[in-house]
């Protein structure tokens, strides 16, 4: 599971300042795509764009993973490993803690 969270969580950040950029620039009201106008609603043409920013996003980080020589992946498994995981409770050890 962190693999995948190495390569979502950096495109997920990527794609929300691409769309910020994106859509600061562009009214998402005159948008046209292949010649034709977009008549989507504004929610449904950022939703859209941010979807399709963080899946290109996705593909980037994959690759830099995929492309990564051995022994970086290995330094960061270990690092991974070493690191204590603050998002999950502890398990307790049977009959410590009165229960």
């Amino acid at each position: 599971m962190k693999y995948v969270i190495w390569v979502m969580w950096p495109a997920f950040i990527a794609a929300g300042i691409a769309e910020t950029i994106f859509f600061t620039m562009i009214d998402p009201e005159q948008l046209y795509l292949f010649g034709q106008r977009v008549e989507w609603s504004v929610t449904a043409t950022y939703s859209t764009g941010f979807l399709l920013f963080w899946l290109v996003c996705i593909g980037s980080s994959l690759m830099t993973y995929l492309m990564m020589p051995n022994q970086a992946k290995e330094a960061l498994k270990k690092a991974a490993g070493e690191r204590e995981d603050l998002a999950r409770p502890k398990r307790r050890e049977p009959g410590v803690g009165g229960r």
